[in-house]
This record gives C-alpha cells, structure tokens and sequence, in this order.
C-alpha cells in the first residue's frame, strides 16, 4: 500500500508529453476546452492562474520530475516556483542596474554642472586689458610679463603701457604681438 495521498497527483503524470498541434491537445484534454482558469486567493486579491505549455529537452523534464519526487513536490509546483524566483531575480538584478544608471547619471549631471560653472567663472573673469582705452610704446626698463600672452618682455625691449581710464588701475604692459592692430 503507498502512503502517497491519492487526492494529489503523482509528480510524474503532471508534466506531460506537447502535442504537435491545438488540435491534438484539444483531443487529449476536452474537459479543459473552454473552461476558465482557476482562479486563486493571493494577498486578499483574486489571481487568475493560466497554463503555460512549453517544450523542454528529455534531459530536463527527467530532472525537473527527479528533484520534485525528491521534495515531495508536483512537478508544475517546482516549476512554477523557478519561474517565480528567477523572475524575481531578474527583477533585482533590473533594479540594482537601474541604481546604478541613477547613480551615473547623478555624477555626470554633477560634474556637468561644476564644468559649466567653471566655464562661466572663466568666460566673466576681467580680461587684464578690461578698462584699458589705449597703447603707448614704451621701452621697458625692467623686466615684465606681457597681460595678455604670459609672454616674458626683457628690460630694453619695446613694449605698449596700457592707459585705462581709472588711473588706480593696475598697469598694464603688453607685447608687440598683443597690442590690437588697425582694422583695415
């Protein structure tokens, strides 16, 4: 005698072989045709359960039905449970990649930010020749860096002073190369 309960179905008889067309499942499962799926209590929520048919290799069926007789579990049971758990899995893996595409997106709209903040503070930085109204060539009697290029200028050589309209301003000296030509 098994101790088996007999009001569950052995695991073996759930999964069955897939019928070649609708035509034949139909013929293999006429009670089934056109009957609504059942339906299951879920959190206080009414689900409808529906049946999925598939094709899976020899190899996999015999495995799926050898670790449900060895839980003690249907076979659509164990399934149903790995569906449900990779399903979940691919969830999280989707949400971490998620987090971590609003995590990049927040640093790259941060530094975004402090790059155009500094093009800003550089493109409203006073230019060193901002007040400077005209040139007077000079020769230099000492050593002096030109305001515009950086460029070194030696005692003796020609140089243009800067003359600014606020004569508190600092003074400016420029290279031949930097003082702003005549436009033709």
């Amino acid at each position: 005698m098994s101790n088996r309960d007999s009001s569950k179905p052995a695991p073996e008889s759930i999964v069955e072989p897939v019928a070649e067309d609708a035509e034949a499942v139909k013929a293999e499962a006429p009670e089934a045709a056109g009957k609504e799926p059942k339906e299951a209590e879920e959190g206080g929520e009414k689900r409808k359960e529906r049946v999925i048919h598939t094709r899976v290799p020899a190899v996999l069926e015999q495995e799926l039905k050898r670790l449900a007789v060895n839980i003690r579990v249907p076979v659509s049971n164990l399934v149903r449970a790995i569906l449900e758990d990779a399903v979940e899995m691919a969830d999280r893996a989707g949400r971490g990649v998620e987090e971590e595409l609003r995590h990049a997106a927040t640093t790259l709209s941060s530094k975004r930010s402090d790059i155009l903040g500094k093009k800003e503070r550089a493109a409203r930085k006073p230019s060193a020749l901002d007040g400077v109204i005209g040139f007077q060539p000079i020769t230099l009697a000492s050593d002096a860096r030109c305001a515009r290029c950086e460029k070194a200028i030696d005692e003796g050589e020609d140089a243009h002073l800067g003359v600014g309209a606020d004569a508190s301003a600092p003074r400016v000296v420029v290279c031949d190369a930097c003082v702003p030509k005549k436009k033709k």
